[in-house]
């Protein structure tokens, strides 16, 4: 039992990926307050207005964690308190509101809809509960409460959308992973398998040689070590190969998902050879590059160039997104990891803000291997 109660303590009130908008948005309470500005509330008042804010609070965190019928029952406990309020405070309005905005996690197309119509009904039939303040309770419930809820219904869908963009774009991830394993078996089973059969055939004839020709003995040992040297530069040729397709598979991988977000993609990559060390560098960044396009920017359009000029490469992806200067600008692990990257190449990474974020990276091409 203890545990259980430390467990529900420690949960956050909010589910992370609000941020701090269900913080804000407590803000407009603040209209169930204005009348205590010019008429004194009594000690009774006082007590029961601090028993429903109490009561509110915990019903508008619950909104948050639960989904589909299971938000009917704060949807119905936000205007439960709205009704009981409307007679003494106007301001009752903001908890209809509040309501209206709830029904957005209620699941489905038309069901928000119909139960924000719903709160709105109830709302307006409470207010002739106060028949002096109908009015001034009834113009914020009507102007407001639609609009509120259909913004939250479309925020919420968005929310929706993003959450299952991001499970598409883990599982392009994974699928590209597993058939790159795939891949790198086939190829060392092909290369090595034939490679190691003839080295083991001819040194079994080696030994049979050893008693009888001597002549015979060295040429097979001298074509063992033909064999031997052909097969490791193989091997070496195979694995510079699965290192470059690292940023052939990160290019793979934003295309698929600038294609899953419905931003289109102007692509002007050159055929560069480079170092393995920079190219897992130039994979990284474009990977999030992109990553930070789908997710947070809301860009119709990206460009993605890829040269080489005067010994470095430089990669250059902008967007068309919401971003207008750099302090609005997320500095997460992400671009941290990717600044320190290239620093430690000896290059330089840019970021300029205007219509969008133009990322600029300049890294030492290296010595292709």
């Amino acid at each position: 039992m203890t545990t259980t109660l430390r467990q529900v303590l420690a949960r956050p009130w909010f589910p992370a990926q609000y941020g701090k908008a269900p913080y804000f948005w407590l803000l407009s309470l603040g209209y169930l307050l204005w009348k205590y500005a010019y008429v004194p509330p009594g000690p009774l008042e006082v007590a029961l207005l601090l028993l429903t804010l109490v009561v509110f609070f915990a019903v508008y965190c619950a909104s948050y964690w639960l989904h589909g019928r299971q938000v009917l029952a704060c949807v119905g406990a936000a205007c439960l308190l709205g009704v009981l309020w409307v007679h003494w405070n106007p301001g009752a309005a903001s908890l209809f509101i509040f309501a209206c905005a709830m029904c957005c996690r209620i699941g489905g197309t038309k069901r928000p809809l119909a139960a924000i119509l719903a709160v709105l009904a109830i709302g307006a039939a409470a207010s002739f509960l106060s028949p002096a303040m109908q009015m001034v309770f009834l113009t914020p419930l009507l102007m407001a409460g639609l609009p509120v809820g259909l913004s939250c219904i479309m925020d919420e869908r968005l929310r929706s959308s993003r959450a299952a963009l991001m499970r598409k774009q883990e599982e392009v991830e994974h699928m590209a992973r597993i058939a790159e394993r795939e891949r790198i078996s086939r190829d060392l089973h092909d290369l090595l398998g034939h490679s190691l059969s003839t080295i083991a055939l001819k040194a079994e004839l080696a030994r049979k040689l050893a008693r009888r020709d001597l002549d015979a003995c060295e040429r097979e040992i001298a074509d063992i070590e033909t064999n031997a040297r052909e097969a490791l530069a193989e091997v070496r040729a195979a694995v510079t190969g699965f290192r470059q397709s690292g940023l052939v598979q990160a290019l793979a991988s934003a295309r698929a998902n600038l294609l899953a977000a419905d931003i289109a993609l102007d692509e002007r990559v050159e055929r560069v050879a480079l170092a393995p060390a920079t190219e897992h560098v130039v994979a990284l960044a474009v990977r999030e590059a992109v990553t930070n396009i789908v997710r947070h920017a809301q860009a119709s359009r990206c460009t993605l160039s890829l040269e080489r000029a005067h010994g470095h490469v430089v990669l250059r992806v902008l967007d068309d997104g919401c971003l207008r200067s750099l302090e609005e600008l997320r500095h997460g692990n992400g671009l941290a990891g990717m600044r320190e990257r290239v620093t430690a190449l000896g290059g330089r990474l840019s970021l300029q803000a205007g219509a969008g974020l133009a990322l600029e990276l300049h890294v030492p091409a290296g010595a292709a291997p």
